[in-house]
């Protein structure tokens, strides 16, 4: 079985610890894996590393090599355009690129939830296999407990105890308001929609042909001139393209605990909680405080009789709401957009393929960085128009090109580099070099750079 894991997100609802250039994939939310890391293992009982495909932008490229070194099938979206061109994008790479027949299943699942016990949802993962090699598109159904207005949900005709261990889908549902998740719970016969499927390529793409065809028309051409062409696809989910329209539709209830963490009530609800039923990350100390998550950053957070709420520090925002009003958080991430805030977009601490930098200082005319470079890596060669630079190593051993001159700096000594100079800055050892840099002139922020030579593209 062929997995397409969805990575391209740059999902809002977990800000501010998510943010566009660290999206909510990318996340260690349970201790060292992220949440890409934990859905590619989770397929390992059914699948290998090398017949998942990660589906992804190039901004995040370097994320996905960084948590998912064993996966050698990547897909680089040009654009963001909805989940139906991006499956068929997939479908196209497994045709061409992977040497797959119509026969092959493939397995669409996004990269960001959360599934437990891992044998239930094999179970219904093997199941969804055999609805897809009887010509099915195989939907997993997750049973409501409450009436969430949150997730999509699926109508399907009652079960037939001694039929197949799949129902037939009968109409997929929007996000509903609260009194219709009601109804949708006291009706019965409704499933929240997980987002994920199962097919054949044949299938999927005869389905295409009758319901998509200003999709499907483009798979004609080879996977390079659909690449370049993805921006002109059309900006449609699978679920409008194909899943509401198509007579072929099934789906597998999953009895496995299933979580999208689509906000830090959902993440609440799966982490561990202390007798008081609060979740503490980090440096805390709660004191009369109950049913409340606090995460901490570098610094001490102290809550003080707070209940039912959450606080999320950062090193440079701190989110604090009451338990129940964080589907909000999307809100304010459109207010910081507008405002052309940088904590809508990037934190701090910015990943780049050779190491990552943290922003310690800055006003109008300065920057300060601690900078650390991964051992074997280099930035690119480079140069500035508006600031100088000034580099001192504290840890390892750095191979610094400035101008004409190259030569190696070690720990507590330090280089200057002068504005309209070229420079490059690489890690020849076996340890993570760290430097402080001092940035100085008119214009200090990211994009005043000229990149001469670059291993990773940019």
């Amino acid at each position: 079985m062929k997995i397409l894991i969805l990575a391209g997100g740059s999902g809002t609802r977990l800000w501010p610890l998510s943010r566009a250039n660290y999206p909510k994939q990318f996340l260690k939310l349970r201790g060292g894996k992220s949440l890409l890391r934990e859905t590619a293992e989770r397929f390992l009982p059914v699948s290998d590393f090398s017949e998942m495909v990660v589906m992804t932008n190039g901004e995040y490229r370097f994320f996905v090599d960084g948590e998912f070194a064993e996966c050698r099938h990547v897909i680089l979206e040009p654009a963001s355009r909805n989940t139906a061109p991006a499956i068929a994008l997939g479908v196209k790479y497994a045709l061409e690129r992977m040497g797959c027949t119509r026969d092959d299943v493939v397995l669409v699942t996004p990269s960001d939830h959360l599934i437990e016990p891992r044998d239930l949802f094999i179970e219904a993962v093997r199941t969804a296999e055999k609805a897809a090699k009887a010509g099915f598109i195989a939907t997993f159904g997750i049973e409501p407990t409450r009436p969430e207005t949150g997730y999509g949900y699926i109508k399907c005709e009652p079960r037939d105890e001694g039929g197949t261990p799949w129902v037939k889908a009968v109409r997929f549902a929007e996000k509903p308001d609260e009194e219709t998740a009601k109804r949708y719970l006291a009706e019965g016969g409704y499933y929240w929609n997980s987002g994920m499927f199962a097919f054949t390529l044949g299938t999927m793409l005869d389905e295409m042909s009758a319901l998509t065809p200003a999709i499907v028309a483009r798979l004609d051409s080879s996977y390079d001139e659909i690449l370049s062409g993805y921006p002109e696809m059309p900006d449609i989910s699978i679920d409008y393209a194909v899943m509401e329209k198509s007579s072929r539709v099934v789906t597998v209830p999953l009895r496995a605990e299933w979580n999208d963490i689509g906000s830090w009530d959902s993440l609440y609800d799966v982490l561990e909680k202390d007798d008081t039923g609060n979740v503490r990350e980090g440096d805390v100390i709660s004191l009369d405080s109950k049913n409340t998550l606090v995460m901490g950053g570098e610094r001490l957070v102290v809550t003080l009789g707070l209940e039912d709420c959450l606080v999320i520090d950062t090193d440079d925002a701190v989110l604090v709401s009451h338990r129940g009003e964080t589907q909000k958080v999307k809100e304010v991430v459109r207010l910081l957009r507008e405002g052309k805030r940088r904590e809508a977009v990037e934190h701090t601490t910015g990943y780049r393929p050779w190491g990552q930098y943290t922003v310690l200082s800055e006003g109008e005319r300065h920057k300060i960085k601690r900078i650390t470079v991964l051992p074997g890596r280099k930035l690119s060669l480079q140069m500035h128009h508006h600031r100088s630079e000034h580099w001192v190593v504290v840890c390892g051993t750095a191979k610094v090109t400035v101008g004409d001159e190259e030569r190696f700096v070690h720990e507590n000594e330090s280089v200057y580099v002068p504005k309209s100079t070229l420079h490059r800055l690489e890690n020849p050892g076996k340890v993570p070099l760290e430097i402080i840099e001092v940035q100085n002139g008119e214009y200090v922020e990211e994009d005043d750079i000229l990149r001469f030579d670059d291993l990773y593209g940019r």
